[in-house]
């Protein structure tokens, strides 16, 4: 008998027909809307694969309802979705996609830090709501990226691509991990150095580490207040990194001096979010590894992992 797959979202018809060559497939047809919660776990119960994004949530509650559940392929980097404790303790395989995403996320993380240093988009809407009279030597000035330090807080694939590609604007580089890796600060000439530090001294403040129950709420009004007051964030890890409310409090007491957010604490975020209402803030709809190439790698990717898990074979990554 062919092992039944649940696939939480269309995916690209090329990689619906190479998993369904082995498995029977059943599919919630739409691309922007989530499968809703109660098809999911109607699903679940006898699917042997599930092939699933970031937006759902596969908690403890969900895995208990699996009958057969053998992997729980995750479309994403990230898997604070899903209770791999749960996941574990019922045997089953978690799988994500890093690395074919690193590059695409490091450039998107290096466009939100120049479109928030030099206020691209409130530039752009205040020429088009017609407030550009004149040209004035102090108009919409922004912060210099060339020479300035940049704190990665981080040192995954992606911290280290992000490195790479501030090395070019002759950026001074400082990072925090749980782990030294001297052969990266000699390759790339950089520092190690405690959180409180990197936060005081850098320019710009990327964060680029995986959410966990330690990394939770990591950036605080307290954290908050040890950086410049010329100081940017950007966040395009995980939202709940950030305390949002004491982010928003810090933009607009002027203690730092703007952000670039492609992720929120909920997504997608409310159009009440006061953060939206910030002129210093840039603000993306979890795009980090939106480019077609990129994508299509994640889809196959995903796939792969599913199809191997299910033949009872390793499965390229898995969450350990």
């Amino acid at each position: 008998m062919r092992p039944k797959v649940y696939i939480t979202r269309r995916i690209p018809d090329g990689i619906i027909a190479r998993i369904e060559k082995e498995c029977e497939v059943s599919m919630w047809p739409e691309t922007d809307i989530p499968v809703p919660r109660e098809v999911l776990e109607r699903e679940i119960i006898d699917a042997d694969g599930i092939f699933c994004l970031l937006t759902e949530s596969v908690d403890k509650e969900l895995i208990a309802k699996a009958q057969q559940l053998k992997v729980i392929s995750n479309m994403a980097v990230g898997y604070n979705n899903i209770d791999i404790g749960a996941a574990k303790e019922k045997g089953i395989i978690v799988t994500n996609t890093p690395g074919v995403l690193t590059d695409t996320t490091a450039d998107l993380t290096f466009a939100l830090m120049m479109a928030a240093a030099r206020r691209i988009v409130e530039s752009s809407d205040y020429l088009r709501k017609g407030n550009w009279k004149t040209w004035s030597p102090m108009q919409l000035t922004g912060q210099d990226i060339f020479g300035a330090t940049l704190g990665i807080i981080g040192m995954g694939r992606i911290g280290e691509a992000v490195a790479k590609r501030a090395s070019g604007f002759d950026m001074n580089l400082l990072y925090y991990n749980r782990s030294q890796k001297p052969y990266l600060e000699k390759k790339m000439n950089m520092k190690f150095v405690g959180l409180d530090t990197l936060l005081k001294e850098s320019d710009f403040v990327c964060i680029l580490t995986p959410y966990t129950r330690e990394t939770k709420n990591l950036i605080g009004y307290k954290e908050l207040l040890l950086m410049k007051k010329t100081s940017i964030l950007i966040n395009t890890a995980r939202g709940g990194i950030v305390n949002e409310e004491d982010l928003c409090r810090a933009l607009k007491e002027g203690e730092i001096w703007a952000a670039g957010l492609d992720v929120f604490e909920l997504e997608p975020i409310s159009p009440e979010n006061p953060l939206l209402t910030l002129p210093n803030v840039v603000t993306l709809p979890h795009i980090g590894s939106a480019s077609i190439n990129t994508r299509m790698k994640m889809a196959e990717l995903a796939a792969d992992n599913l199809l191997l898990a299910l033949n009872n074979k390793t499965p390229l990554y898995f969450v350990d």
